[in-house]
């Protein structure tokens, strides 16, 4: 057993590559192989999201706080919740981020293969961040 005491890991700053906005990554495990399991804690401050992204095993996002926005390509916004849970299939493009005008934090579950555990793309276009977001 490995017991990672809270605090000890610093936290990091969303690379600019990945994201748009102010992003801090708290990061919650990245298990040693044969594990696959990456996790991280991630705090968006208003407007601030990723860029459009896959995974090649899938993601789960757990919202904690806030408003937070998700889409996948070619489907409308979705509004984030706290208590929100969002399954994102392996190989599907998509974004998330925190609402225009408050701040979001989920919990991003990923497994790695082959040691990615994601593919990073484009920006998200402000166009398609500023689309009406279907509530949820």
């Amino acid at each position: 057993m490995d017991v990672t005491r809270a605090g000890s890991k610093p936290s990091e700053t969303g690379p600019a590559d990945y994201f748009t906005g102010a992003v801090r990554m708290d990061p919650v495990i990245s298990a040693p192989e044969p594990a696959r399991l990456r996790a991280v804690m991630v705090t968006f401050e208003p407007g601030a999201r990723t860029a459009w992204h896959t995974h090649p095993l899938g993601q789960t996002l757990i919202v904690t706080s806030g408003v937070g926005r998700a889409q996948t390509e070619g489907q409308p916004v979705q509004t984030l919740r706290p208590g929100d849970v969002v399954w994102i299939p392996p190989g599907e493009k998509h974004w998330h981020g925190a609402a225009p005008d408050t701040g979001m934090s989920h919990l991003a579950l990923q497994e790695a293969q082959n040691g990615v555990a994601a593919v990073w793309m484009e920006q998200v276009s402000e166009a398609d961040y500023m689309q009406v977001a279907e509530d949820g």
